[in-house]
């Protein structure tokens, strides 16, 4: 599974779960070497590097609903709710707090 990350409309980096459960984001290369654009977080800063963690980084997880607003997501979406790569890219792609959107590619 992978997911586009936009900031303010520009595709800024790719987000991945890989098979064993581990997640990676890069940044996209027009968006890295442009120095004006900045990180999308300051957890993640820009780099040539990928940046890699076995849990959802704590920048997505800030981008998903809670309490009962996660729960009507999970039963509309039919996704289970720790299942947090696939809530994000079936909700983060459109009015969320912020510059930054995520998107299935």
């Amino acid at each position: 599974m992978k997911g586009l990350v936009y900031n303010n409309g520009e595709l800024a980096g790719y987000l991945q779960k890989d098979s064993d459960g581990q997640y990676k984001f890069v940044y996209e290369e027009l968006y890295f070497a442009d120095p004006q654009k900045k990180a999308i977080s300051l957890s993640l800063p820009k780099s040539q590097r990928a940046h890699l963690s076995k849990e959802l980084f704590g920048f997505f997880f800030g981008l998903l609903s809670e309490g009962i607003n996660k729960d009507i997501q999970c039963r509309a979406l039919k996704i289970d709710e720790n299942d947090h790569f696939r809530r994000l890219l079936a909700t983060a792609g459109e009015d969320t707090i912020g510059a930054i959107t995520v998107k299935p590619e």
